[in-house]
């Protein structure tokens, strides 16, 4: 039986809420008033029965992904393992890293399918699809604490770049993570492939066998955890600056690689107060042009 999922409009009148189980969306349309409240019913009509979609094929979301074959059947599952395969020959990854992307780029797609917006987007739990037309922007705040308060800064996404997905990855986030870092934000094409590029760069901030850093096998926090017994960190104890620095040049390193291969557009990278741009500076050589025009303009410390 399906169930209904909780929607709302949310206090401002213009930003809707979705929730389902694991689910949070907020989501926002910017256009005609008749085509915004189209694309917030298409929302929801899309919405509703999406969770159901997914747990129907769990056990393989949870499973590696191969990289050159898909048996997953429903639209939403096959993009996750569409995002996920550029990285499944190299290490271990499965669909479920590509989840929250890949449900905020449904949901955003069906409500372009049913109206025309100027701008739009689906954030879900930081993981955001982005929608952008003409002369429209879209202001991203950058965090490396979920649970404090602060942006350490502030990015705009112009419509002229080619960013329309947006994701962050962590040790502080809602999914475990193999590396050290506070938090990596990626920005690509699609916020599928931002949320798989987000935990592969995450993950590879990291400082090998060091005493200061606690990990514990994932299924002893989550016995149900698509890692199942890897290694997840749970404490990062006290760093020398050039531990810092070393750890972050290893995701440097990985994030540098995926810019040249065209699977990002920019990274930031935050360890212990310290940060990280690729894509986003005059000393990334090979970065791309769109992505420096737009951060070297609107990032602000």
């Amino acid at each position: 039986m399906t169930r209904l999922p909780q929607i709302a409009l949310l206090l401002d009148g213009k930003r809707l809420h979705l929730q389902d189980g694991p689910i949070d969306l907020i989501l926002e349309a910017k256009g005609g008033d008749a085509n915004v409240r189209t694309a917030y019913q298409a929302a929801a009509q899309r919405f509703t029965g999406l969770l159901d979609e997914l747990c129907a094929e769990l056990a393989s979301l949870r499973s590696a992904a191969d990289p050159r074959h898909c048996a997953l059947k429903g639209i939403v599952a096959r993009r996750m393992h569409a995002a996920v395969a550029p990285f499944a020959a190299d290490c271990f990854i499965t669909p479920m890293a590509a989840v929250a992307g890949s449900v905020a780029e449904e949901i955003l797609g069906a409500m372009l399918r049913a109206a025309p917006l100027d701008r739009a987007y689906v954030n879900n739990g930081g993981d955001i699809a982005l929608h952008l037309t003409g002369r429209e922007q879209f202001a991203v705040g950058l965090v490396d604490r979920p649970d404090c308060h602060g942006v350490m800064r502030t990015m705009v996404v112009e419509a002229d770049t080619p960013v329309r997905g947006i994701a962050t990855s962590g040790r502080h986030g809602r999914s475990f993570s193999l590396g050290i870092a506070d938090a990596v934000t990626v920005f690509t094409r699609t916020a599928s492939q931002a949320d798989a590029a987000a935990t592969i760069i995450a993950n590879a901030v990291d400082l090998t066998g060091h005493p200061a850093i606690v990990r514990v096998p994932a299924n002893e926090l989550q016995p149900d955890s698509d890692l199942g017994a890897r290694l997840v960190t749970c404490g990062v104890g006290q760093l020398s600056e050039a531990e810092v620095a070393q750890a972050l040049e290893t995701g440097v390193r990985q994030a540098q690689d995926l810019l040249m291969s065209g699977l990002i557009e920019g990274a930031a990278l935050r360890l212990l107060g310290e940060t990280r741009l690729v894509g986003a500076t005059g000393d990334e050589a090979q970065a791309s042009h769109a992505f420096q025009r737009t951060t070297i303009a609107n990032m602000l410390a």
